[in-house]
Parts: C-alpha cells; structure tokens; sequence
C-alpha cells in the first residue's frame, strides 16, 4: 500500500511563490508516475503537473505552464511542485496522486493513491 502526504500549502500574496511537497511510502513503492491535482469547492478536481518515472519526463496544464515546474528528488520517494507568479485562480486545494501502472497522467480516473491535500490561498 503506498502512501502520500503533501505538505507546504498557505498563504501568499499575488506574484509569489510557494513549494508543494508530496513524499510517498510503503512498500515496495513500485509507481509510473505521480501527479499534482488541484480542486476548489463547487469545481471538479482538475489536472496540474506530473512526472513520470522511468522516462523522466514532465508535463503541466496550460493553466500553469511556464509557472509551475514539478521535480523528484531522486535520493527518495518525493516530488515537488515549485509555483511561481501565483495568480488569485491559483487558490484551490492541492492533491498530490500515484499512478501504479503506465496510464494517461492527466486522467484522474486512472490514479491509484492520492494524499489529502494541502490548501494553497493566493491573494490578490
């Protein structure tokens, strides 16, 4: 069973920053990849970032890229979602997910695991 818990939300004004963190255990933690969602009240929970294991690779919604870059730190079971130039729409509930097998990494019908989230406010 594979765990994740995001950490690293608050509070920032427009035009800053802030850094998600989403370490995993369990054991084994074999995964694809792992993905950030994000979700305000009222809205469905929509797709942000993910990274893909084996093949290193990354990809961002067009809400974000250019702002948002996401990385793992390869000494352990955690990724990273560094935001930049937060804008007011930027303020949702962050989730943090995995994928077990080779799935579409924008579809949030195929992960696995997911964390509980970390609230992000941005305000203007």
């Amino acid at each position: 069973q594979v765990q994740l818990v995001e950490s690293g939300g608050g509070v920032v004004q427009a035009g800053g920053s802030l850094r998600l963190s989403c370490a995993g255990s369990g054991r084994p933690f074999n995964i694809y990849a792992m993905g950030w969602f994000r979700q305000v009240p009222g809205k469905e929970r929509e797709f942000v970032s993910a990274y893909t294991w084996s093949a290193r690779s990354t990809i961002y919604s067009e809400y974000v890229k250019g702002r948002f870059t996401i990385s793992k730190d390869n000494t352990k079971d955690t990724v990273y979602l560094q935001m930049n130039n937060l804008k007011p729409e930027d303020t949702a509930r962050y989730y943090c997910a995995a994928l077990k097998s080779r799935a579409a990494v924008t579809s949030i019908l195929d992960y696995d695991y997911w964390g509980q989230g970390t609230q992000v406010t941005v305000s203007s």
